[in-house]
């Protein structure tokens, strides 16, 4: 089951920047710090306002985001 409906982006909220729906944590600042070596209990740890199934959703916003298909143009 997609958890996308975590993910909110509001021009109001962090200047449009896809966010954890209800925070202002965005989802590039959950991914910087999986990218930096924090552990999900770490993060939770860390900002007790997010619950599991939102970083889930950031690492599945990303993967969504890389998932595009690339024209070349001959």
């Amino acid at each position: 089951m997609s958890l996308l409906h975590r993910i909110s982006i509001d021009p109001e909220v962090v200047h449009g920047r896809p966010a954890v729906r209800g925070t202002r944590m965005r989802v590039s600042d959950v991914l910087a710090l999986l990218a930096s070596g924090a552990s999900e209990a770490e993060i939770l740890e860390d900002y007790p306002y997010l619950v599991l199934e939102d970083i889930r959703a950031c690492l599945e916003y990303a993967a969504a985001q890389a998932d595009h298909a690339i024209v070349i143009a001959s």
